[in-house]
């Protein structure tokens, strides 16, 4: 079977590297500063920050919708409705389905869809004109390689960005939703890029700063040794929510985050013959199973069945999971167990032995609701990194989720395979506040 790798192989030494170029973007970061001062009058008289919103497509409950409108036409915080002290101004969009949603954003708002993404940045003109960009790289037709991957142009999107940048002299806060790209090269080239040009730069999706059921914030460097999170969905799709369910806990550790040493993936009866050498990582399923609110029972006769494994059996005969083993002996472990469960949960393990566990709750669009109010701390972040110039959490989670989500696709496509990754030598520490919605 054919061995290639997610993208080329990036050493210790060329990352760290790229780490310590930070301290040279200052001199661009002045250029920003220039950049800023060149629309200061403008946005004097207005007094409102102008966003552009890059997308694949735009229909209903896609991501794209769930972003416009909320910029559009704020959403429920903290016990009122907000709306954005920001204006969305310009739409780049690639797609147009059946349904399409945009061109009657674009015709009630006056956010004008531009054909290109740097017209759409430019507004039209030479230089940039918007104060930040939001790229939504999800949803749509696109082609998918041997692995099952979808070829989303999120880098593609981002790339297009970065130029508009550059040739404007200048930068602005980006966004970038889910992860980052199904190229390990790709995903950290938009890393440097930010890094080398100055602006903030946050990615990833709901799941860190959703709701969780209880209101559970691990203090920083607590004493956990293994994470677990349990979801349903696709593989190379749910399967990052599920890995940012975990890494979004496991990050608060002593010690902060020391990058992933190997990826083992692991599909059906394979996923079970794994987990009965880990009683530890049992132990967490269990736990963060009971945090479940939809945990199904295999006969129908009952609201719910005590789970056993024989039971996830039967209820998920095509499970899957990820077998995570980190720099520092940290251990995270994802199951996604379709037909047991619809939900994301998590559980931890102190070194005392103590368990943490909470759902993250992420109550999907139906029939009744269309609102998808877990979208509401995104987007609250994303506008108070464009306001204040800052994002709230690192970049380097998403970066280290995206790599470790490529690595678990190339597992499963070598037959399930434990592989080693020296390239996921990710190291940082989370922020003192762990940023997810407690209102």
């Amino acid at each position: 079977m054919k061995q290639n790798t997610p993208g080329r192989r990036t050493t210790r030494r060329s990352f760290l590297s790229t780490v310590a170029r930070t301290t040279a973007a200052t001199a661009i970061l002045g250029a920003s500063a220039g950049c800023a001062h060149q629309r200061m009058a403008s946005r004097v008289s207005r007094n409102r920050k102008r966003i552009a919103l890059v997308a694949t497509e735009v229909r209903k409950h896609s991501h794209a919708q769930h972003f416009i409108d909320r910029f559009l036409e704020g959403y429920g915080w903290q016990g009122r409705w907000h709306h954005p002290a920001m204006d969305l101004v310009a739409l780049y969009v690639d797609q147009f389905p059946e349904g399409d949603l945009s061109r009657d954003r674009e015709k009630r708002f006056k956010a004008r869809i531009y054909p290109t993404i740097a017209e759409a940045l430019t507004l039209g003109g030479s230089k940039l004109a918007v104060d930040g960009v939001v790229i939504i790289g999800e949803h749509g037709k696109y082609p998918r390689n041997e692995k099952g991957q979808t070829l989303y142009p999120r880098y593609k999107f981002f790339k297009q960005v970065v130029d508009v940048f550059e040739a404007s002299g200048c930068a602005v806060p980006v966004f970038q939703d889910k992860h980052l790209s199904t190229r390990w090269d790709e995903c950290l080239a938009e890393v440097e890029a930010s890094r080398r040009l100055g602006f903030p730069f946050l990615a990833g999706s709901s799941l860190p700063v959703t709701w969780r059921i209880p209101s559970t914030e691990l203090p920083l460097r607590a004493p956990l040794v293994e994470s677990v999170s349990t979801c349903y969905g696709g593989v190379d799709s749910y399967d990052f929510h599920g890995l940012e369910t975990a890494q979004c806990m496991s990050e608060r550790r002593a010690g902060g985050e020391t990058g992933v040493r190997s990826v083992h993936a692991s599909r059906g009866e394979n996923v079970w013959k794994l987990l009965a050498e880990r009683p530890e990582t049992e132990r967490l399923l269990f736990a963060a199973l009971a945090r479940s609110h939809t945990l199904r029972s295999p006969s129908g006769d009952y609201t719910f069945s005590v789970p056993t494994i024989d039971v996830l059996r039967r209820l998920s005969p095509d499970a899957v999971a990820y077998f995570i083993e980190h720099n520092d002996g940290f251990r995270t472990t994802m199951f996604l167990l379709n037909g047991a469960v619809s939900d994301f949960c998590y559980a931890g393990r102190t070194r005392r032995g103590e368990v943490i566990s909470c759902q993250m709750h992420l109550p999907m669009p139906n029939h009744i609701s269309t609102t998808a109010d877990f979208f509401n701390p995104l987007a609250n972040h994303i506008e108070h990194m464009i306001l204040e110039g800052r994002a709230p959490y690192r970049v380097e989670r998403t970066l280290l989720t995206s790599g470790v989500l490529l690595f678990a696709v190339e597992s499963l496509y070598r037959g399930q395979v434990r592989v080693e990754t020296p390239e996921l030598r990710v190291t940082y520490e989370a922020p003192a506040r762990s940023n997810f919605w407690r209102a």
